[in-house]
């Protein structure tokens, strides 16, 4: 008798943890820690993209500039948002519907890869994206160690045609990733504060 009631609270406290860990923020916080990665000159009219009720990908605000604003997934654990110029929508677009139908990584990098060099997908000569992590506070909902890299595509640079090193370079120094490729860029991660 006391096994089947651990095991009936077990399930329950399972139940609970998964409808807590998939809660979906209010399109107004959406809105405003999405606009958190975005430059200061573009925030008033970034378009936003986020989660509706039910946790699908939705227009939350449409925009008026060359900027466009991902909210935080409420799927993952980690808080992160990012943005970006329309013209790396495409990519950014194809990459979602990618990830839609179950793709790893590895395959979503080789069917843009293609796609691109065919001529189908189309991507930017240049582009940038912002990315800004931090911790939800519980109680006050704000950001807390709020920390921003920034990432430069350049599609096909390899270190000899920018003379960038290929490899991470100390924090702040500029590095080239994806080098030779559809998605190479140059990446920017500044130190964290202590």
């Amino acid at each position: 008798m006391m096994k089947k009631h651990l095991l009936s609270a077990f399930a329950l406290l399972l139940v609970c943890q998964v409808l807590a860990s998939q809660e979906i923020p209010p399109a107004a916080w959406q809105i405003k820690t999405a606009l958190m990665a975005v430059p200061d000159d573009y925030k008033d009219g970034a378009k936003v993209y986020g989660y509706d009720a039910e946790g699908n990908f939705t227009t939350l605000r449409e925009g008026t500039n060359d900027y466009i604003a991902l909210a935080s997934d409420p799927k993952r654990e980690k808080f992160s948002t990012a943005a970006y110029h329309k013209d790396l929508e495409p990519f950014m677009a194809r990459g979602r519907e990618l990830k839609a139908q179950g793709k790893t990584f590895k395959e979503i990098f080789d069917i843009r890869e293609a796609e691109v060099k065919s001529g189908k997908l189309k991507m930017p000569d240049k582009a940038t994206l912002c990315v800004f992590t931090g911790e939800v506070n519980p109680e006050t909902k704000e950001i807390e160690n709020p920390y921003v890299r920034y990432v430069f595509y350049i599609p096909y640079a390899t270190g000899e045609s920018t003379g960038l090193p290929t490899t991470p370079s100390p924090p702040g120094h500029a590095w080239l990733m994806d080098p030779g490729t559809h998605r190479a860029h140059i990446m920017i991660t500044p130190p964290k504060k202590n």
